[in-house]
Parts: structure tokens; sequence; C-alpha cells
């Protein structure tokens, strides 16, 4: 389980990374989060390095436009 300020911070970053992402693709949304809070468990608690997470999963997520 995160703390509240990790969990600030990936809710932060998400947002960020999300944020030119068309609120009508759930699935890329869904796919950055879910590796970032995958990364946060495993220790990654940095800005920089989790952005950089949220970063390549949005370049892995699943569209429907591809």
């Amino acid at each position: 389980m995160l703390d509240a300020e990790t969990t600030a911070l990936v809710r932060k970053i998400s947002d960020e990374v999300c944020a030119a992402v068309s609120h009508d693709e759930p699935g890329a949304r869904i796919h950055v989060a879910s590796k970032l809070l995958e990364s946060a468990s495993k220790g990654e608690t940095s800005a920089e390095g989790l952005k950089l997470v949220g970063q390549q999963a949005l370049v892995g997520a699943p569209t429907m436009w591809r």
C-alpha cells in the first residue's frame, strides 16, 4: 500500500503525462496509471523516475486508432 504522499505524486504525474490524451481513450489512461502504480509499489517514488515511467507507458498504451 502506498502512502498518501506517494499516491498524490502518482496521481499528479498521471495527470501530467495524460494531459493530451482524450478522455475518450480510457485504455491509455488506465495503462499509464497501472504502470505508475506498479513502479511506485516497487520503490520508484521520485517525480523524475515516475514521469519517465509514465511517458514510456504512454508510448506503449493501447489505442483504438493504431
